[in-house]
Parts: structure tokens; C-alpha cells; sequence
């Protein structure tokens, strides 16, 4: 057992703490401190509670280590302290969250001028947070007093830590009102026009990425937050301000009115991107709207879109002129301008204004001829999948949406009677079908001469698959058809051979056939039919598969599972059987016959056997075990050659009734199972019948034929009382022939005789007798 060998370590905290002048470093030195602080060590924590010690561990991570300090133990007494006062020790949390002192020398660290030291702030950042999530009522009184605490947030904004604790302050407050406060609360100190201001060209890159996330956040927690508290009345004051048609406009002004920034930009069109979420919630169980139902998570706020739609020939102008970019140098080749981060997000800003499907938008787009520039991008950058699979989605939404709704055409007007506008634009202006057979044409002739298949080749297919799909089944599909039907004669034969043929090739190639069991063929020789087998179905094994998982796990579950015998019984069993050992039977007999023309090797000689040394002790082996032996030996040599002379070994031929046992340094194995002695062999016989334990003498061999009975135990040395003579008659096989053998044998001399038909054999052998 574990204490039987006094393994457990003793802590020497405990020790360490009785001394009277003992130190908080001497005690952060301890390797344990950290787990006996977790255990809630009474003695440990009755010593951090110190107030000496609380004011030494905040002063740790709030102020720089000394410069004179190891830079690899620069900062270990502020991680340890960091972690011991983020232990969750209630003690510990109650005395730092109700001493405003300690508070204050905490809260003294955003008083320090930008940078932060980024390892002190994330220090800084988990130990107020734990407090925020342990003592939200006091750690939020304590900030509100705290006049500059928001312009310090947003100051430090371009610190990773201290953007985390600005969103921990939107997340970890539990009780709904006590948030809603602190949502108030940070709505009045205008938090949301502050992080705004942030995203220009004036401010560093950290700032316009930290700030952009910041707001991407708040607009997401507030969108669950809406899900989650059904019963909450007041809206989300963050959420409201940031979709207001005036912060998308000063967040468009901050990028266009002045010097463009790739950063900045970049950043704006991130938050538009998040604020053109139509998402569901991000926790389980909510149910979807009903039918003909909005929510507000789930459309884009109409006063955003009137914001964006003025400076949508802004963004167009950047698809033209991009901030500069250097050339880049690619394995395929010069990229003068790359695409740029700027351009593959305003792409992505398009695709997001498509998906809102509104009018003025989709108008202005048509008259600036967005979708033309993206497609020509599309075409120009063919190893660009980002942009490619950007575009794929532009013209997927604009085959498969339906006409966008007008405050032009009035309610009563029939659905059949309104057209896609944009589908109108991208089929004659943008000359969608003819730029696809033209692309796909071109590449083809490229890989003719040896060149490389175009990267956007795929998402062409995709693109191409989609026109015909939404030509047959889409709600555009008569639209679609008109404008195709609308071609040149010329293009219009070229569409449809495209789509009949390398089209079709292609996705023919495309496809996959996971199973094909129509055209399985057996493998055999024999050709069998597996057609009408007796196994079940699909449907069968699907049902099953549905019956386990239904099935309760019990104790007797294995047993239980599967399908019974009985449901795989056939009628024809019995016949297959008789088939399958017919043909068995064949291959047997088939073999015995080749060997027939062979010579006979027993033809015409006499062989003298030598008796053996001395007689081994026989124990009764089985069949099994000497037959494994001869079948193992087959396999590891050739059958016709002979065995090392200088190895005794033993072997048994059964005969029935009875077994001659062989004691011999040379043989073969036929490959019928039987086995023959090979000329000028050292052999020792012993005959027995098969329901006899012991070896029987002559007299007794030469009766066992008709009548088997009980032998005694063997003995040596005893002498039988027997006839001059015994004749003994077996059948055995010699060759590839089955001859009749007749035994004599004459107990004087102890020798027996072999006789088969006018061929004599003569042996020697020494016969192990027994006890009647």
C-alpha cells in the first residue's frame, strides 16, 4: 500500500511558517506553495492574509522587477503572485475586493503611461477579473467612482489584456440587472464612440485591430445576450448605439475622408461584416423562428445599409486603385499589385451586401459594375482560392435568390412578372456564360501544350453546375432560361455543347461511386454463384443496425445481439454440402490419379530393417499429435525427399482397428496422409488396435483384427508363452496402390515377415510384448 512505504511528502510549509521571521519570498520559493494555497493550508493562508504580504503580492504585479534582477527569474515572484491571488481562496478574494486600498494600488497599474508591459498587464487583467466574476457588486462600485477608468480602457486599448478585461466586464457579471447597469453605465461614458475613434489612420495597428475586435465582440455577446434573457425588456444599449446610422457613417469617414490605411480598413469592414450577420444563437436548445417571423439577430438592420449605400463607390474604387502593395514574386509568377488583404475583404463585404438582397444596394452595384471588376479578378488571379470561393458566393446568391423587393412595385403584383436585376446584369453585361467557355476553353488548350490546370477551374465547375441547376429547378430558372435563349446562335450552341459535354465529363470524373455491387465477380475457378445467396439485404442489415441501437446495454447484451442461425437457413443447405464434398472428392481423386503413371519405388526390392539399439519406452501418443508432425515436416521440405538418416523420429499408420507404430530414421509422407518406409531404413514396429492402451503380443495381434480387447500394462522384461508363428492380415498402402499385407511372425527369433502378393519384403523386428 501506498503509506505502508511512508511514501507520501510532508509538506515544509509548515514548518517553514512557524519560524518568526519568515518571509513572503521565502515562502513563494517553496515548490508546493501554489497547491497548499489551493488546499487551503490554514496556516498558509493565514500568513498571505498578512497585510504586509496582500501589499507585497499586488505591488508584484503592478510594478517592474528590478533591472538588476536574472531576466529568467525577472518574473517569478509576480507569476506566483499572480496565481496565488487568483487561487480562488475565498478569503483571499474577500479581503482584496473589501480593502479599497489594496484596490487602489491595483487599480494604480492603467495609471502608467502606453505601452503596458504586456506580462504584468495580463497579470493585472486575471486578478481583476476574478474579482469582477467573486465580487461583481463591489469591484463594479469601486470602477464607477473612478472617473478616468474608461479613458484609461480605451488608452491601453492596444494591450491584448486589457481589451480582455474590457469584454470580461460584459460577460462575467451574473445578476441581469447588475449588467444591465454596467451596460449603462459604459453606454454613458460613450465606450462605443471611443473604440471608434480608435480605427483610423492617425492610430498604430494594435490599436485598429483590438478596437475592431472589441466592438466584433460587443455585437455578438449583445446578439446572444438577446436570446438568452427572453424575459429582458431594455434593449442592449452597446448593440443599439453601434448599429445607428451615425457610427457606421464615422466609422466609413474614418477610412475614406482621409490618408487609406490597409489596417484601418481592413478593420472597418470587419465590423461591417459582423454587424451584416444574419447568425443564430450560439448556445443549444433555442428554437428557430416560425415562418413569415424576423428577429433582429437574424436581419441586418435597415439603418446600416442606408449608411454603407453612399459609400459603396468608395469601396468600388478600391477594388480599382488598392492601397499600394510591393510585387510580389510567386513559384507561378509576378503578382503587380497582389490581390491584397484590402481587396479580399471588400470582396467579402459585397457577398454579405448581396446576401441582404436590397434594392438600392443591388441597383447601385449593377451602375458601378462591381460584379464585372470581381469577375474580372476571378479570371486574373487564377490561383487566389480565397478570392475564387469569395466569388463562387457572390454568384451563387445571385442565381438562387429571388428578386429583391421594391417599393416601386406594388403588393398585388404577380411574383411570376418580377425579374432579378442583378441576373439581368451578370448574364448581359458581365457576359457570365460567354467569359465560362472561354476561361474553361482556354485552359484546355493550356494543358494540350503541356501547362498546368487553372486553380479556379473547380470552383468554375461549381459556378457552371449552378447556372444549370437554377436553369431547371431555381426560382430565376424561367429568367435564366430567357437570357440563354437571348445568345448569339453561335454562343448558345456553344452553352449547350459545353454543358452536354465537358461539363458533363467532368463531373462524371467528379463523381464517385462509394459501392457498385452489380459487377462483382468471383474470383474462384470455380465460378460460383453468389447471386442467390441467402443473406439479407440492405434493408435487412439496416434494421438490424436500428434493433442494437435501440437495445438496452444489459449483462447478457453480447450474447443477445446479432442475428439468430435460423435466419440465415436455406433450403438447398443440404444439397450445397453434398455439392461442396462432391467437388472436394474430385480434387482428392484428380490427385491420385497424377501419381499413377509414377515409378514404383517399393518394385522388386528387399529392404532389411535392423532392430533398434535399444527399445524406446512407448507412452500411447495420439493421432493428433504425430500427424501435426508429419504435416508440419511436408510443408518444410520437398515430399519425395528423404529425411536427415542421421534423425530418429517416429511415425504411426492407422489402419482402422489398429496402428503399426514405426520407430525409423528415414521415410516419406504421402501426401494421402500415409507413409512409407524408404529403402534402407533402421525401423522398429509396434502393432496395436486402436482400443488398446497397451502393445499386444503376436497371438493377441493376430486376433485384433476381428475382436479388440484390453490390454495390460506393458511390461519388458516378462516373457509370453506364444505359438512358433501368427499370421496377421492388414490392407495398407504402398505407392499410390492399396495392397493386402500379410504379417508373420515367429516369437522365437522374434522376427516378422511382410508378404504382398509374389513380392517378399523381409524385416527384422523386435516386438514389444504385454500381459493377457
Amino acid at each position: 500500500m501506498f503509506w505502508k512505504f511512508d511514501l507520501h511528502t510532508t509538506s515544509h510549509i509548515d514548518t517553514l511558517l512557524e519560524k518568526e521571521d519568515v518571509t513572503l519570498t521565502e515562502v513563494m520559493d517553496e515548490d508546493d506553495v501554489l497547491q497548499e494555497c489551493k488546499a487551503q493550508n490554514h496556516k498558509l493562508v493565514d500568513f498571505l492574509l498578512r497585510p504586509q504580504c496582500m501589499e507585497d503580492l499586488v505591488t508584484f504585479i503592478t510594478q517592474e522587477p528590478s533591472t538588476d534582477v536574472e531576466e529568467k527569474v525577472k518574473y517569478k515572484y509576480p507569476n506566483i503572485s499572480c496565481e496565488l491571488l487568483t487561487s480562488d481562496v475565498s478569503q483571499i478574494n474577500d479581503r482584496l475586493g473589501e480593502d479599497e486600498k489594496l484596490l487602489m494600488k491595483l487599480y494604480g497599474f492603467l495609471q502608467n503611461e502606453p505601452p503596458l508591459n504586456p506580462l504584468l498587464a495580463s497579470f493585472f487583467s486575471k486578478v481583476l477579473s476574478i474579482l469582477i466574476g467573486r465580487k461583481p457588486e463591489q469591484i463594479v462600485d469601486f470602477l464607477r467612482k473612478q472617473e478616468d477608468f474608461v479613458d484609461l480602457m480605451i488608452k491601453h486599448i492596444g494591450t491584448s489584456a486589457i481589451m480582455d478585461l474590457l469584454l470580461r466586464m460584459l460577460t462575467c457579471i451574473e445578476p441581469q440587472q447588475l449588467r444591465q447597469d454596467v451596460l449603462n453605465w459604459l453606454n454613458e461614458e460613450k465606450v462605443i464612440q471611443r473604440l471608434v475613434d480608435m480605427v483610423q489612420s492617425s492610430q498604430d495597428e494594435d490599436r485598429h485591430s483590438n478596437a475592431s475586435q472589441s466592438l466584433c465582440e460587443i455585437i455578438r455577446l449583445s446578439r446572444d445576450q438577446m436570446f438568452q434573457v427572453q424575459g429582458c425588456s431594455e434593449p442592449d444599449p452597446l448593440l443599439a448605439t453601434l448599429e445607428k446610422q451615425e457610427t457606421v457613417e464615422q466609422l466609413l469617414s474614418n477610412i475614406f475622408d482621409k490618408e487609406k490605411n490597409e489596417s484601418a480598413i481592413v478593420s472597418v469592414i470587419q465590423i461591417l461584416l459582423t454587424l451584416f450577420e444574419t447568425r443564430r444563437p450560439a448556445f443549444e436548445g433555442h428554437m428557430e423562428c416560425a415562418p413569415g417571423m424576423s428577429h433582429p439577430s437574424f436581419s441586418v438592420n435597415h439603418s446600416i445599409l442606408e449608411a454603407v449605400r453612399p459609400r459603396l463607390k468608395d469601396f468600388h474604387q478600391l477594388l480599382l486603385e488598392p492601397p499600394k502593395k510591393n510585387v510580389m514574386k510567386t513559384t507561378w509568377g509576378v503578382l503587380d499589385p497582389p490581390v491584397g488583404n484590402t481587396r479580399l475583404n471588400v470582396v467579402r463585404l459585397v457577398a454579405s451586401l448581396l446576401q441582404s438582397n436590397t434594392q438600392s444596394i443591388n441597383t447601385e452595384l449593377i451602375n458601378l459594375n462591381t460584379l464585372g471588376v470581381i469577375l474580372d479578378m476571378y479570371f486574373k488571379y487564377i490561383w487566389n482560392n480565397f478570392l475564387h470561393i469569395q466569388v463562387e458566393i457572390c454568384t451563387a446568391m445571385i442565381l438562387a435568390m429571388p428578386p429583391a423587393p421594391t417599393d416601386i412595385q406594388p403588393d398585388t403584383e404577380q411574383e411570376h412578372a418580377r425579374e432579378s436585376i442583378l441576373i439581368k446584369h451578370l448574364f448581359q453585361k458581365c457576359q457570365f456564360i460567354q467569359r465560362i467557355i472561354d476561361a474553361w476553353s482556354s485552359n484546355e488548350k493550356e494543358q494540350a501544350e503541356g501547362g498546368r490546370r487553372r486553380g479556379y477551374m473547380g470552383h468554375l465547375t461549381r459556378i457552371a453546375n449552378s447556372i444549370v441547376h437554377n436553369c431547371d429547378k431555381g426560382p430565376n430558372g424561367p429568367q435564366i432560361q430567357q437570357l440563354i435563349s437571348n445568345l448569339s446562335a453561335e454562343d448558345r450552341e456553344k452553352w449547350e455543347a459545353f454543358i452536354s459535354g465537358q461539363l458533363a465529363d467532368t463531373n462524371k470524373r467528379n463523381t464517385v461511386d462509394l459501392v457498385n455491387t452489380h459487377h462483382i465477380h468471383s474470383s474462384s475457378d470455380d465460378e460460383v454463384d453468389f447471386k442467390d445467396s441467402g443473406f439479407h439485404q440492405d434493408s435487412s442489415l439496416q434494421q438490424a443496425f436500428s434493433d442494437y441501437q435501440m437495445q438496452q446495454m444489459t449483462s447478457n447484451f453480447i450474447e443477445q445481439f446479432g442475428f439468430n442461425d435460423e435466419e440465415f437457413a436455406d433450403q438447398d443447405d443440404v444439397a450445397n454440402i453434398a455439392l461442396f464434398e462432391a467437388r472436394c472428392n474430385e480434387k482428392i481423386q484428380q490427385f491420385e490419379d497424377a501419381g499413377s503413371d509414377e515409378e514404383d519405388i517399393w518394385d522388386q526390392k528387399d529392404v532389411t530393417f535392423a532392430p533398434e539399439a535399444q527399445r524406446r519406452p512407448s507412452s500411447g501418443s495420439t493421432d493428433s499429435e504425430e500427424s501435426t508432425d508429419s504435416e508440419e515436416e511436408d510443408v518444410k521440405r520437398d515430399p519425395f525427399e528423404a529425411s536427415n538418416p542421421s534423425t530418429d523420429d517416429r511415425m504411426e499408420v492407422d489402419t482402422g482397428l489398429s496402428k503399426i507404430s514405426i520407430h525409423h530414421s528415414k521415410h516419406r509422407t504421402i501426401p494421402n496422409g500415409c507413409v512409407e518406409v524408404l529403402p534402407g531404413t533402421s525401423c522398429h514396429f509396434s502393432y496395436h488396435p486402436q482400443d488398446c492402451d497397451g502393445w499386444l503380443s503376436p497371438s493377441e495381434a493376430s486376433s485384433s483384427s476381428t475382436s479388440p480387447k484390453d490390454c495390460g500394462t506393458p511390461k519388458a522384461e516378462e516373457e509370453t508363452t506364444c505359438s512358433e508363428q501368427r499370421s496377421i492380415t492388414e490392407t495398407v498402402i504402398n505407392g499410390s496402390m492399396k495392397e493386402t499385407v500379410s504379417l508373420t511372425v515367429d516369437a522365437k527369433t522374434e522376427t516378422a515377415v511382410f508378404k504382398r502378393f509374389a513380392n517378399h519384403i523381409h524385416t527384422k523386428m523386435t516386438l514389444q510384448t504385454c500381459a493377457k
